[in-house]
């Protein structure tokens, strides 16, 4: 059995970081001053994805369809593999049409002193005549918790140790402050595999998209070089359409350890690749856990999907009848 904890956060503060993401790492490290030794040495910590409190629907793949009220503000119910990615999709597929988008895609900023920091409110204007004229909507947090080794007893984590958690910069000032919503336990085993089943028996092919970094090359102590897996197809007709050159994305960022920071080189997130492996749904499971160097930390994350399933339009070329 292998398990995983979903947590969702609220963000109470402003938050002083990385504009995408709430790395693995910054978790790992808030969720460590809290936790014992034998905790510590074997928690593993998946990036934080940003996400509005907003209006949504269940996306097409997911095992739940149909208007889901403010689904941003709660943990939806995991039956099937897809539902693992309903907040970690950049494309944002679970809010409803009549919202804002492109503003949900990034948070409001504000100045301190030179340095820019992310709000955790957003204000959005009203048509002139309605009783309010501005509506606010509140930024959450998603990420989940799992153990380095399947059979020991690491998660859950005590909602109580989570509550309180502050990430990014600036924490002596009060930023970055997080607060538990709500947390849930997936067998990741157990869920409905059957889309990708369905892919492997006909043939179809896959794809396999970067929910998180994947890490190249690092300056830390505890990582080594490697090279792009082989399973990844890299200079396709998907790849060529978003970089003309038919490379992957490349993206340094740094990791912090303690006083130290190191230099780390990824292949930048939300890229997509075909799969050139034979057993999908394994290496489905194998992307939640996040394969590669740091990958505790929260970078290797995947997903894999049927090469004409959920996509979309802009970015796949079967609606355009060639290369987009």
């Amino acid at each position: 059995m292998t398990r995983i904890q979903q947590v969702l956060f609220e963000l109470d503060g402003q938050y002083l970081g990385h504009p995408y993401f709430v790395t693995g790492n910054a978790l790992f490290n808030a969720v460590a001053r809290r936790v014992d030794g034998e905790t510590r040495r074997s928690l593993q910590v998946s990036h934080g994805v940003f996400l509005p409190g907003e209006y949504g629907a269940y996306p097409a793949a997911a095992s739940q369809d149909g208007y889901a009220g403010k689904l941003g503000q709660s943990l939806p119910a995991v039956e099937a593999y897809e539902d693992l990615f309903v907040f970690r999709d950049a494309a944002q597929r679970w809010l409803l049409d009549s919202r804002p988008r492109d503003a949900h895609n990034a948070l409001d900023l504000q100045r301190h002193g030179g340095r820019v920091a992310f709000d955790d409110t957003c204000w959005f204007g009203r048509p002139a005549g309605q009783r309010n004229q501005r509506r606010s909507v509140s930024w959450y947090v998603h990420c989940y918790l799992h153990s380095e080794s399947r059979g020991d007893d690491v998660v859950p984590v005590d909602a109580d140790v989570l509550d309180g958690l502050q990430v990014g910069g600036a924490r002596n000032y009060g930023f970055g402050d997080l607060s538990v919503v709500a947390t849930q336990v997936v067998d990741v085993d157990s869920l409905d595999y059957s889309r990708l089943e369905a892919a492997q028996s006909s043939g179809e092919a896959c794809r396999i998209e970067l929910v998180s970094p994947y890490v190249l090359d690092s300056e830390h102590p505890s990582g080594d070089p490697q090279s792009v897996p082989w399973w990844w197809r890299v200079d396709t007709a998907e790849t060529r359409s978003g970089l003309s050159t038919g490379e992957l994305r490349r993206r340094e960022t740094r990791l912090a350890d303690g006083a130290e920071s190191y230099v780390v080189d990824t292949v930048d997130h939300g890229q997509i690749v075909e799969y050139a492996g034979d057993d999908p749904v394994e290496t489905a499971r194998n992307g939640v856990l996040r394969v590669g160097t740091h990958s505790r930390f929260g970078f290797g994350e995947f997903r894999v999907r049927p090469a004409t399933e959920d996509r979309v339009p802009e970015r796949d070329a079967t609606h355009a009848g060639g290369d987009v």
